[in-house]
């Protein structure tokens, strides 16, 4: 209830949020081995082309990233990204850099 009394701050928070999940997306996007879905939401999904889903989430989750991964049929071999702030952002595509090669 507190965020509707200022409309303009919390569409100013809105917006920072869509900013950087479009960055996230374009830098996700140049990783060849994902598969990334397009969204309206804040997180992205992506498909791990070159190794299980869980294993990109352990390693992840060893240099301090969290991300869910999924094992259910249809998204068998995703991950999911949330938008958090640009150095959230930098830390995740420098990290999965180092992973993928």
């Amino acid at each position: 209830m507190e965020s509707l009394k200022d409309v303009d701050y919390l569409m100013a928070s809105v917006q920072k949020i869509i900013d950087e999940r479009e960055r996230l997306l374009a830098r996700l996007q140049k990783i060849e081995w994902l598969k990334v879905y397009p969204s309206q939401s804040n997180f992205i999904l992506c498909r791990v082309l070159n190794m299980d889903a869980k294993e990109l989430h352990n390693q992840l989750q060893m240099q301090g990233i969290l991300v869910r991964y999924f094992d259910q049929p249809r998204i068998k071999d995703c991950v999911r990204f949330s938008v958090g702030k640009p150095e959230h952002t930098d830390a995740l595509i420098k990290t999965l850099h180092k992973i993928g090669g």
